[in-house]
């Protein structure tokens, strides 16, 4: 599992560098890194584990209980929270700063029949009185333990509980469960250890930190990496600038970039207008990419300039499942199954949502119940696979083209899911005939725009003002990336003037966002 293979690699490279971590002036403005050993992390790894079983110890909450953690899974600090708590025999139940609403911390909480919760300090006073112990993620010193043994660790059968996580979107106000077994752990281990072979055995991979440990994403990067005894460097933020990323390039011999697909086409972009930047990249391993697809003219700019591309597919419920062949030939945009999984593509019927977006033959995506990365039986269809909801064209056999979601789910700039349909639900309930339709877009932006076509004469801005107090409380409970609580996210169009289907007369997300892009640029900033 995961802990085993720290400590294998801390034995395999005790003197190797496994975090390069950002160090700042006083004003912010980053002037070194900061080189952590795989000997110091693992050493650290034990420590925090000490420290956790001896507070859980003193709350009396047994090995084999849910503790949530609710940080921001950035830093090296918070990785040195949940590997400890896993460490001492917990089961950590992980929530990102992003869900920032308490009472639905202490439902999932609950739901999880969790016993306590380790918080940013951030939010410690406002979890006074709550119903588990409340305790801050602080640093933790050898003092803190100075005689604390460290606890052995229950042996358990591989379908048990290691990890909780939550989908990064919300489901009638609030995420879902998505438990994590030690079977798909192991599976997880294999297949992020495929995606994270270096390129080079000669030497050692400088990796980017991707996102918030929090979620999935990341958790499946740093397994893969510490098989390898590879480097990550932890930027000063997960949409770091170009300027920051050839210094990480320069000073920490950074040689493969992970970055969601929003990001990366940032960077892409600025390549066009910086000659060094656009040659640092051609000279990168791999540069790889998740979350959702890269616009096409990204994808060709990249191509025709030698780099080397990787596009990884997955969700948080399995982790990565299909990867991009790579390279420079015609195929490498094209998505092929990982090692060692069992996976179908079943055809769906031509009249099924989705198929209008390719004339060629349309799958879904199965995970299969024999998988050893199949998502909990909680989390699975009727006929006990897990129907990932994602559709595929077959361009050749065995290498596929994503083609759309089944559902009306959008994805915000950090690949975190957004329930489009349930805000256009809501807003329809809530604001009764001061709407006559609506749509929700964002896809591949911080947040969503709502698009209103009025059901009254009433004011533009009083109109606008309306919705968002009639929706304040459903807009509360959300992640956020996915809340509209400001004015300036909510555009007023005349009736009928939303592009329409010709059959049903549903609105087109994609064709909305497509036609007001330049009014979307100027409500994020971008022009």
């Amino acid at each position: 599992m995961h802990l085993t293979s720290l400590e294998s690699s801390a034995a395999r490279f005790p003197s190797s560098v496994i975090f390069k971590t950002p160090i700042l002036d006083g004003s912010g403005s980053l002037v070194n890194w900061n080189s952590i050993t795989y000997s110091q992390f693992h050493g650290d790894v034990l420590l925090y584990a000490r420290y956790w079983a001896k507070v859980l110890g003193h709350d009396r909450i047994p090995q084999r209980s849910v503790v949530g953690l609710w940080i921001g899974g950035y830093t090296y600090q918070d990785v040195l929270h949940i590997y400890g708590l896993s460490r001492a025999g917990y089961i950590p139940q992980l929530f990102s700063l992003r869900l920032p609403n308490p009472d639905v911390i202490f439902e999932l909480l609950h739901r999880a029949q969790a016993r306590a919760l380790i918080c940013d300090q951030a939010f410690h006073s406002v979890l006074q009185g709550r119903p588990v112990p409340v305790h801050v993620a602080s640093p933790v010193s050898k003092s803190d333990v100075s005689t604390d043994p460290l606890p052995e660790l229950p042996v358990v059968p591989s379908d048990a509980i290691a990890f909780l996580f939550h989908t990064s979107g919300s489901t009638s106000g609030s995420p879902k469960l998505v438990p994590c077994t030690y079977q798909w752990l192991d599976a997880t281990l294999l297949k992020s250890g495929q995606v994270a072979t270096p390129r080079v055995s000669s030497r050692q991979d400088v990796v980017t930190w991707m996102g918030s440990m929090c979620h999935i994403a990341q958790t499946f990067m740093l397994m893969g990496y510490i098989q390898h005894g590879s480097c990550v460097v932890q930027p000063t933020t997960i949409s770091f600038s170009s300027e920051e990323l050839m210094d990480m390039i320069h000073h920490c011999g950074l040689n493969r970039l992970n970055q969601f697909a929003a990001f990366l086409a940032m960077q892409l972009r600025s390549s066009r207008n910086n000659p060094k930047l656009l040659s640092m990249l051609a000279d990168l391993d791999e540069v790889l990419y998740g979350g959702m697809p890269l616009p096409q003219e990204e994808q060709e700019w990249a191509l025709r300039n030698n780099i080397n591309l990787r596009n990884l597919f997955g969700s948080t419920e399995c982790g990565a499942t299909l990867v991009s062949v790579g390279g420079s030939g015609a195929d490498a945009n094209l998505l092929r199954p990982l090692e060692g999984v069992s996976y179908s593509f079943e055809p769906v019927h031509p009249s099924s949502e989705g198929a209008h977006q390719s004339t060629g033959r349309i799958f879904e995506f199965i995970v299969r119940a024999d998988s050893r990365d199949c998502p909990h039986p909680t989390l699975r269809h009727s006929d006990g696979h897990f129907h990932t909801g994602d559709f595929f064209h077959e361009v050749s056999p065995g290498l596929y083209v994503f083609r759309g979601r089944a559902d009306d789910w959008i994805k915000s700039e950090n690949s975190l899911k957004c329930d489009a349909k349930a805000i256009e639900d809501n807003v329809r309930t809530m604001c009764g005939n001061l709407v006559s339709d609506c749509i929700v877009v964002g896809t591949g932006r911080p947040s969503p725009v709502l698009f209103v076509e009025p059901g009254t004469g009433m004011d533009d801005d009083k109109l606008k003002k309306e919705i968002i107090r009639k929706t304040r409380q459903f807009h509360s409970r959300r992640y956020l990336h996915e809340r509209i609580t400001s004015m300036n996210m909510v555009v007023v169009v005349p009736r009928n003037t939303l592009p329409r289907t010709a059959t049903k007369g549903n609105i087109r997300r994609k064709a909305v966002e497509d036609i007001y892009k330049v009014q979307l640029d100027h409500i994020y900033g971008l022009v």
